[in-house]
């Protein structure tokens, strides 16, 4: 009988430990599994379109990086995401978003696909992206998340973004997440009147680079500088010549 009684008790504190332990689970992640995904660093004043912010609550960060980052995925840093990449950090991709003024139907153009989350952001606008990545394993590992996560406004092409993507342009829009020695012409051609390219050079003066917004007017472009930023550098044949002294 007693034997009978320690058995049942042990079978009460096992039972109370594994409801415990799966009312504490999500509690106890900083990973949503599902929406909202609140990113941090999202509350800043420089960060005025609501579109924007709601857009980047509707995509699932945490799937866009690698599984051991997968805690640290919506706090306001960028994460390595292999290959020597980084997915750029959720206040940027706000900004650059922001800044290109893409709204429902815009035609896109994205320079350096990275993971796909950019991209992901720019559809859940109602954008048409078109987004270049040059290493052929990101290209298609974008493509396939981008696919089952049903972003199929998205076409992956894996190439040298210097160039641009030329048969679709022109571009309402063109944002390039890797760092150039200077604004690629191809890029400002596939502009469309009005379009805005975002864009982080390297500056002259000092370590890391400008972001700037180059907007076309017919044959015209004006420029705003945004300020200091910190990218990964542009590869490719054409950014590398470009390096050259």
């Amino acid at each position: 009988m007693l034997r009978f009684c320690v058995i049942q008790l042990l079978l009460v504190v096992l039972a109370c430990c594994s409801c415990a332990r799966s009312s504490a689970g999500p509690e106890e992640s900083n990973q949503p599994m599902s929406g909202p995904y609140v990113s941090k660093g999202l509350d800043r004043d420089m960060l005025s379109s609501r579109e924007v912010l709601e857009a980047m609550s509707r995509v699932p960060r945490h799937q866009f990086v690698p599984e051991y980052y997968r805690d640290e995925a919506y706090e306001d840093r960028a994460l390595p995401i292999g290959s020597e990449q980084t997915i750029s950090q959720p206040f940027m991709v706000a900004l650059m978003t922001q800044e290109a003024r893409v709204t429902q139907g815009s035609r896109v153009l994205e320079i350096g696909t990275g993971s796909g989350y950019q991209a992901a952001v720019l559809a859940e606008i109602g954008a048409k992206v078109f987004t270049i990545e040059i290493i052929d394993d990101l290209a298609l590992q974008a493509e396939s998340l981008l696919s089952s996560l049903g972003y199929d406004s998205v076409t992956v092409r894996s190439g040298d973004g210097w160039q641009g993507w030329k048969e679709e342009a022109p571009f309402d829009a063109i944002i390039v997440t890797a760092a150039t020695p200077e604004i690629p012409p191809p890029l400002l051609d596939q502009l469309a009147h009005r379009g805005r390219l975002v864009i982080p050079v390297r500056s002259a003066n000092t370590a890391g680079e400008n972001l700037m917004v180059i907007e076309r007017d017919g044959d015209n472009f004006t420029s705003q500088n945004l300020g200091p930023v910190r990218f990964v550098p542009m590869t490719g044949d054409s950014a590398e010549k470009k390096d050259l002294p």
